[in-house]
């Protein structure tokens, strides 16, 4: 809400965007009674703005919320008039379902006169109530993990509920994962058509199971072509689609200049783990007798806290997986704008042993004092420190932060 209301002082406009149901149309609502609602899920409002965006545009009034606009991208180039015109500020709140930004002519009509905020499913910080940024704290050097009961089946319950409000809510979990099956049929069958036209839409829910069941992992879309009976190129596309619509990230590879021998494959995420679990219906119990497969939906897990974690930051965090040609990998770097970088090793075991640093120090040894910190979150008890700024902590950390 903070980073809306700084943004409205200076900008024209602001465009919220993140997937379906993440509470974006709520944080606009937030604002009052002070800006008027359209929706384009409204039917005569999508018509009136389609015929004539020139007209709908210009009676709107002072201040408005435009909800969904992902929908109705004949608007974009009218606002952009609407906007040189008069550039008083906080003029309109955009809310999207899709990245407009990923969209050449929609991008150019916002480039300069649009603020963009990603809302994110709710972070593990946002559901416990608590104030604190385990990022923010990890580049300042305030990051003081404390050591906290083995809670295995609580972390197996935060994994498998993932952060979409309205499944939150529910105590069922079988009501929970009712509710990420209608979304995920729902955002496939009906949303990703709001965007484009796919001739092979039934391809789609196998391919999002398939980057669910790969999430964590090396992404090579050549590799998993042959699943399919689509080109190479199309299914490329479709992927991007997903991407798009908030559904999977692509987590490109950490490499410098001076770094040799590294893997420049990036890794998929699915963008929420309650979403994944859904379309692999996979339940605590099957987590639990499948380690192998733990270990990548617990990454993804971290990797979505810490992405979320960082969206509220006034500061630009990149977001990198490091893996070199020996083998040697972390599973998260994060670097910020003054070039300070932190490496972040997820491990779904309750012990921890000297080679799960191995890829920190590698890491290390490349950058000198350029990284911050190195941290190794696991599902055990003890904080334990190697010096040099490398600790293991327990996952909780990232929410239960101590601070100097």
């Amino acid at each position: 809400m903070e980073n809306l209301k700084a943004a409205l002082i200076d900008t024209p406009a602001v465009l919220i965007h993140g997937a379906r149901q993440s509470g974006k149309t709520t944080l606009a609502k937030m604002l009052g009674g002070e800006y008027s609602y359209y929706t384009f899920d409204d039917e005569t409002t999508l018509t009136a703005a389609r015929l004539d965006p020139i007209g709908f545009v210009n009676r709107l009034p002072g201040k408005c919320i435009l909800d969904e606009v992902q929908i109705v991208p004949e608007i974009f180039r009218t606002l952009k008039k609407a906007i040189d015109e008069n550039r008083e500020p906080g003029r309109f709140i955009l809310t999207g379902s899709a990245n407009l930004m990923l969209l050449p002519k929609v991008s150019d009509s916002l480039a300069g006169r649009v603020e963009i905020l990603r809302l994110h499913p709710l972070s593990q910080v946002e559901i416990e109530s608590s104030e604190m940024n385990a990022i923010s704290q990890m580049f300042t050097g305030a990051f003081v993990p404390r050591d906290a009961e083995i809670d295995y089946d609580g972390i197996l319950n935060r994994v498998v509920r993932g952060g979409y409000p309205e499944p939150f809510k529910r105590v069922d979990i079988t009501r929970n994962r009712t509710w990420y099956r209608n979304y995920t049929a729902t955002i496939i069958e009906r949303n990703l058509q709001d965007i484009t036209k796919i001739h092979n839409i039934e391809s789609m829910p196998k391919l999002l199971k398939m980057l669910a069941n790969q999430t964590a992992q090396l992404i090579n879309v050549s590799e998993i072509a042959p699943a399919f009976q689509l080109s190479k190129p199309t299914l490329k596309h479709y992927t991007e689609l997903l991407n798009r619509i908030f559904m999977v990230e692509f987590l490109q590879p950490f490499f410098r200049n001076r770094i040799k021998r590294l893997v420049k494959t990036p890794k998929v995420h699915l963008t929420d783990t309650g979403l994944a679990c859904s379309i692999m219906n996979i339940s605590t119990k099957q987590l639990q007798n499948d380690p192998g497969k733990f270990g990548h939906i617990l990454e993804t897990f971290v990797y979505n806290e810490l992405r979320r974690q960082a969206s509220w930051i006034n500061e630009d965090i990149e977001f990198f997986h490091f893996r070199d040609r020996d083998g040697y990998e972390v599973d998260v770097v994060l670097e910020d704008s003054h070039g300070k970088i932190v490496g972040v090793e997820v491990k779904a075991s309750a012990t921890i042993r000297e080679n799960d640093f191995i890829g920190l120090k590698r890491l290390q040894r490349l950058l000198g004092n350029q990284l911050s910190m190195g941290v190794v979150l696991y599902i055990g008890d003890r904080v334990i420190s190697l010096g040099n700024g490398l600790y293991a902590a327990p996952i909780s950390s990232l929410w239960e932060t101590a601070t100097k």
